[in-house]
């Protein structure tokens, strides 16, 4: 995207644009994204997840329902996140309501991912305490040999998370900290945009 990424009106196109160029320039994991939930003790949390869908309905990452995140989202279905591409010196943030993918999308997307991943879904009882390293690995065994051919059914207990953005905001790096921010904020089907100071 040529000129003043600042003067674009579209959010999901300017998104879109700079996730393509972090997928050609970050050297790892340029889905890697902090997103941040809060509780019904008031107290943030945030954690790295993936991204693993966004299209203008919003940001999809998937997870244990029962994790940490998954309860805090049950209380608070609210969340915001970050994807910074130090490669690019440029970060996207964004704010909104979060609802569950519905069932198609999550067992579309579960069968997309290895087995051994599918396993551990099923073994990891994600933000509880474990008593060892063996004790996961013989919990992914004991699910392999519940599931011994390639077929892992999606446990009804994982299942994505969508975020629809009511501010999305773009991030520059400039010398001397004279960085070029643009913010969206979704005003009904619409979008405003404002520059922001640095």
């Amino acid at each position: 995207m040529n000129g003043d990424f600042t003067q674009n009106t579209d959010p999901w196109a300017l998104f879109r644009q700079w996730f393509a160029d972090a997928q050609a320039s970050e050297p790892e994991d340029p889905n890697a994204m902090a997103l941040a939930t809060c509780g019904a003790d008031g107290l943030p949390d945030v954690r790295i997840v993936l991204l693993k869908g966004a299209d203008e309905r919003g940001f999809v990452f998937y997870t244990n329902t029962q994790s940490m995140k998954g309860s805090e989202l049950s209380d608070n279905p609210r969340a915001a996140i970050v994807l910074h591409w130090k490669s690019l010196r440029r970060q996207v943030r964004a704010r909104g309501p979060v609802t569950r993918v519905d069932d198609a999308e999550a067992d579309a997307y579960f069968a997309s991912r290895p087995r051994d991943s599918r396993l551990g879904a099923w073994a990891s009882r994600q933000s509880q305490p474990l008593e060892s390293r063996d004790a996961l690995v013989r919990a992914v065994e004991q699910v392999s040999a519940r599931f011994p051919g390639e077929t892992v059914p999606r446990p009804a207990h994982w299942t994505g998370y969508r975020i629809a953005p009511v501010t999305m905001e773009f991030w520059q790096d400039g010398a001397y900290r004279l960085h070029d921010r643009v913010r969206f904020t979704r005003r009904r089907d619409a979008w405003e945009r404002s520059r922001l100071y640095p």
